[in-house]
């Protein structure tokens, strides 16, 4: 079961103690799970927190640009200022906002010729913020604190006995630093147990009890994360790339125009801009009223918008070959039906290839991330496996369809072994789902009349898929998505897939 998240852990537990002993009242009695000492019980708890506020400050655009590439790809809710764009007094206020919890500032290393002239204003600006503020925490990425400015604004010269005041790796004219940055800022973020945080670790976990390579995509309110998890390789601990970030919150920290044109690029209503941004203000407030219908309609298509930042950001990870089993969680997935979820990930989380997908239903990977003991932790998710993940179905995706095929009637065809069906057409650019009930298993054999990519360049493609309740979903689509750029011919392509997601959808 999974709630909204004011709702108290007491009342989630107390209904779960009614339900069981609703369902298997001796089970309840041996455990000893009555609902009113059910507070007392052991639990695993855990909470996704606002993320606080970075301010970075660069000499140049160029420098802005290098730090926000890195700083992105972190929780932190990034307000970024230089000289170039802002005047002293702009870059001073912003530094000194209550919410900002911490200033990365940086210049090129050796510093450009449009960055020179800034140099000393920067050093002085941020050093005398520091004094300003001593619980201010600040990361100097170049040349910064090597600057006379820098020790009169901050009243002394800078020699590393502040914890407060870290010194990062150099920016280069080109290129900057990135895992090295990026794990200094998030060592600077709380402690506070995030959900995303933990669920990282429940999934390195997971993906050594199954044996498989998981990937998990999860959309909350106030950030994304993307994760790659590898099974272990003899007695090696299992492998994972990590990116959690704001930019793929639900609702981005400005709802601004380029915000609502996001949302509004995948949806099918005839809601302008305006009405439209002021439906993404009442989201924000209200993120679980009005779930159903039109509601649930654009928290999937702000999800789409949201899932299509996290792919940027997190290019390297889709670079990656496809995983055996892809993890979404989230609000927004869990009031959309289970075939408009897999278009979701389809539209936007695109690599050729097949994977099973499956949703977190219960919410349940941040609270067994909790648990510090890596053995106790497998040992839950064995226990747990068959009731942890809901599955939606597979996916294939089909790349390098040619395109000289695209106006024929048919361009291969797909036949599920066992499948009592038969042979299934196959056409370019289109989206086909397939009955395969949670539970089965087959063999798909795709054939087509030229070399097509899944995985692996073939005409003849053999893959293993599970079902679900969406089925199985193949995708002849282009890869990258391609979509009309005039809105009323892009909501028309879209209103066209919509039909197989959304039962009744006249739209």
């Amino acid at each position: 079961m999974s709630a909204p998240a004011g709702a108290h852990p007491d009342a989630l537990a107390a209904l779960l103690a009614r339900r069981l002993g609703a369902i298997d009242p001796a089970l309840a009695a041996d455990l000893d799970i009555i609902e009113p000492a059910v507070a007392d019980l052991p639990r695993l708890e855990t909470v996704s927190t606002p993320p606080p506020t970075l301010a970075v400050l660069g000499a140049s655009r160029r420098a802005i640009g290098l730090l926000e590439a890195v700083a992105a790809r972190t929780p932190w809710r990034v307000r970024a200022a230089s000289p170039e764009s802002h005047d002293p007094r702009e870059m001073t206020e912003l530094a000194l906002r209550p919410e900002v919890a911490a200033v990365l500032v940086g210049a090129g290393d050796p510093p450009g010729p449009d960055e020179r002239g800034w140099l000393d204003d920067l050093a002085g600006l941020v050093g005398a913020v520091t004094r300003r503020r001593p619980e201010l925490k600040v990361v100097l990425a170049g040349p910064i604190a090597s600057r006379n400015a820098w020790a009169e604004g901050a009243g002394r010269p800078f020699d590393g006995t502040q914890p407060r005041i870290i010194e990062g790796p150099p920016l280069g004219l080109r290129s900057g630093p990135d895992e090295p940055l990026r794990e200094i800022l998030e060592n600077l973020l709380p402690d506070s147990g995030d959900a995303r945080q933990t669920a990282v670790r429940a999934l390195l976990s997971l993906a050594d009890t199954l044996d498989r390579r998981l990937e998990l995509i999860d959309i909350g309110l106030t950030g994304g994360l993307r994760a790659m998890a590898t099974p272990g390789v003899a007695d090696q601990g299992p492998a994972a790339v990590a990116v959690r970030t704001a930019n793929a919150a639900l609702l981005p920290l400005e709802i601004d125009d380029a915000a609502v044109d996001a949302v509004l690029a995948w949806t099918t209503g005839s809601l302008d801009r305006h009405r439209m941004g002021d439906r993404l203000l009442d989201l924000r407030a209200q993120p679980w009223a009005d779930a159903s219908g039109d509601g649930a309609r654009l928290r999937l298509a702000a999800a789409r918008a949201a899932m299509t930042r996290l792919a940027q950001q997190t290019q390297d990870i889709g670079g990656m070959a496809s995983p055996d089993v892809t993890i979404v969680s989230g609000g927004a997935f869990a009031v959309a039906p289970p075939r408009a979820v897999a278009l979701a990930v389809a539209d936007t989380i695109r690599r050729p290839g097949a994977t099973q997908l499956a949703v977190d239903h219960a919410r349940l990977l941040g609270p067994i991330g909790t648990i510090d003991d890596p053995d106790e932790r497998r040992g839950l998710l064995a226990d747990l496996a068959d009731d942890l993940l809901a599955p939606l179905g597979s996916l294939l995706v089909v790349g390098n369809v040619p395109a000289g095929r695209r106006n024929t009637a048919r361009v291969g065809r797909l036949t599920l072994d066992g499948d009592r069906h038969g042979r299934h057409d196959l056409s370019a650019g289109d989206v086909a789902f397939v009955d395969l009930p949670p539970g089965d298993q087959a063999l798909a054999t795709l054939e087509f009349r030229d070399s097509v990519r899944v995985g692996h360049r073939a005409r003849r493609v053999a893959v293993p898929v599970s079902g679900g309740i969406a089925g199985l979903a193949v995708d002849l689509r282009d890869v990258p998505l391609r979509l009309p750029d005039r809105r009323d011919r892009r909501r028309a392509a879209l209103a066209a897939i919509g039909e197989l997601a959304w039962p009744g959808d006249e739209r």
